[in-house]
């Protein structure tokens, strides 16, 4: 795959709809279109990088906004009291199926011991 073939690329370039709920210059954070709660939100970075693994080794920066629009994401949803799972999926074993760096953010419902992701 290309990342002219990304589907995230193409999110952040304005080419494929998306429900945005926050945005920084250099993450987006959109709606999942198969919620596995009630809030369930995708934070990516807008640069590509096929997972968090290679983002996190080529731009620790990045990586950690990321994570704090992770937390501007949990704040605005409310789940922040209530608590929320973040998941990284890396690699197609265990479930990345959109190979661009991602973050779910999930809350909203109880998940003890729910691997969802």
């Amino acid at each position: 795959m290309t990342i002219a073939d990304c589907l995230f690329c193409r999110i952040v370039a304005g080419e494929i709809p998306a429900t945005v709920v926050a945005e920084t210059e250099r993450t987006l954070a959109f709606r999942d279109i198969a919620p596995k709660a009630p809030t369930h939100v995708l934070v990516i970075p807008k640069e590509h990088y096929a997972d968090v693994a290679s983002l996190a080794t080529a731009d620790p920066g990045l990586a950690g906004e990321v994570l704090g629009t992770v937390a501007d994401v949990a704040t605005a949803e409310g789940v922040v009291g209530e608590g929320f799972r973040v998941i990284f999926n890396t690699g197609a074993s265990v479930g990345q199926t959109v190979f661009h760096a991602h973050a779910h953010v999930l809350g909203g419902v109880d998940m003890d011991g729910d691997l969802t992701g």
